[in-house]
């Protein structure tokens, strides 16, 4: 979208265009990195362009106000994405399984997941379609995890509240499932990089593992005591990522933009 040369431009930025700056990861999955290389080039030369154009960006996460320094040499204010808390109640957490919500793309490793699961021997249930579904439903046969496919907001807001923990196994740019698992009540178990460095509160509101392998967030899931977290504080973290906390700060933001 262009803009008058004179006009305040705000710029709200969730990443990068990912897939231009890091093809080889967000590509590789389908074979495609390759044959995309010739586009890529002329698609990054455009995007520069454009990307010279805000007066102001506001990045979703630290994570993505560096992606915004060092591909677009702009710095950014952070401001974290907002969830919508109130679609999730608390639950009793009385579950015997891990739970993940994602879409099923070879960046966010369910398959790390599913293999961490069957070596920890615990219970996993994936909620989430996309993809890279064939496969995973592949990996998980005869294995501790259960691929649900597409489950409606009630029946997330009920497998999120009873289970031990939500995972994040990949490198979220920022990432709202920490944030609707602790809305309902539940902490998370995440890889220790990007945004859950953001949304995860370590002994608080959940637990880290430090390699993107499966024997490392194995051995977290093995010794996971979810006794440990307290639901109500849990819930009093989420509401800090409500929308009228974001609409109120994005509207200063903009205000101090115009001056």
């Amino acid at each position: 979208m262009r803009f008058r040369e004179d006009a305040v431009h705000v710029c709200f930025i969730y990443t990068v265009s990912r897939f231009l700056f890091d093809y080889d990861r967000y590509l590789g999955g389908f074979g495609m990195a390759a044959l995309a290389r010739p586009m890529v080039r002329r698609l990054v030369d455009w995007d520069l362009r454009a990307a010279a154009r805000p007066t102001l960006y506001v990045a979703t996460s630290h994570t993505v106000a560096e992606r915004v320094r060092r591909y677009y040499h702009r710095d950014a204010l952070v401001l974290h994405s907002p969830a919508d808390v109130d679609r999730f109640t608390v639950g009793a957490g009385r579950g015997d399984y891990f739970f993940i919500a994602s879409r099923l793309l070879p960046y966010k490793r369910v398959d790390l997941a599913i293999d961490a699961a069957q070596r920890a021997r615990v219970p996993l249930l994936v909620a989430g379609t996309g993809p890279a579904e064939a496969a995973l439903r592949a990996r998980a046969r005869g294995t501790t995890t259960t691929l649900l496919g597409y489950i409606d907001d009630a029946r997330m807001n009920e497998m999120l509240g009873n289970a031990r923990a939500a995972i994040l196994p990949g490198e979220e740019d920022l990432g709202l499932v920490p944030i609707e698992a602790a809305a309902a009540g539940r902490p998370t178990i995440a890889y220790r990089a990007g945004g859950a460095l953001e949304t995860v509160i370590e002994g608080e509101t959940g637990a880290f593992f430090d390699d993107a392998t499966p024997e490392s967030l194995a051995a977290v899931l093995r010794r996971f005591d979810e006794s440990r977290f307290d639901a109500a504080r849990l819930r009093a973290h989420a509401e800090r990522f409500s929308p009228e906390r974001f609409t109120a700060r994005l509207t200063e933001i903009v205000a101090q933009a115009r001056r």
